[in-house]
């Protein structure tokens, strides 16, 4: 074989190549991550809300809304970010508010009368408990993780996911917020969520 028929076929190789990679990003990837995407949130889970009612799959629906998973003998995580909702909820404005669910990941503990004094110093968030086995279905409906840590003398603390997920107002996962995001970028994105809906 001459070098020139090596040359040409290494070409049609790499343009082969090239087309596969094409097609796999322009086609494969966006329906994948879409597909994993409409994934989070839709679930069988029937929980209660500290305002007496009930946190399932429609309770996404109608407005953009986010929902945050902890607990509350959580030390740091979760009140440093229920302080990080409240002042998003302060720029957004009283009209403007998100509609945001805390969910349990320590359902032993937090009843709803529990839940309510938790997160009644915080604008716009429900608080939602519930058995402990709607609250797993809830975890694997949202993709959360959250696992009981033992300590000494017989206590246990939660180690568990801290992003705030956002859904827009047909319920569908919009994007997540990151423990601690820079605040702009939060802002934007609530923002771009509310305009969207």
């Amino acid at each position: 074989m001459s070098r020139k028929h090596i040359a040409i076929g290494v070409l049609w190789a790499v343009a082969l190549l090239a087309l596969i990679w094409f097609i796999i990003v322009r086609f494969v990837g966006p329906t994948f991550e879409q597909s994993l995407v409409d994934t989070i949130g839709p679930g069988e889970y029937v929980l209660q809300t500290t305002d007496g009612g009930t946190f399932t799959e429609a309770s996404l629906e109608g407005e953009p809304t986010a929902v945050f998973f902890g607990f509350t003998h959580c030390p740091e995580v979760c009140p440093t970010t229920l302080g990080d909702i409240a002042t998003w909820q302060e720029e957004l404005g009283p009209d403007n508010q998100l509609r945001v669910y805390f969910v349990t990941v320590d359902p032993e503990r937090d009843t709803a009368a529990l839940l309510r004094d938790y997160v009644s110093w915080a604008p716009g968030v429900t608080g939602v408990t519930g058995s402990p086995e709607e609250v797993e279905k809830a975890l694997r409906a949202f993709r959360i993780y959250a696992r009981k840590v033992e300590l000494e003398g017989g206590d246990y603390t939660m180690d568990h996911s801290a992003n705030v997920l956002l859904f827009d107002e047909n319920g569908a996962f919009f994007e997540p917020i990151g423990y601690q995001e820079d605040y702009d970028r939060v802002i934007a994105k609530i923002r771009r969520l509310q305009q969207a809906s």
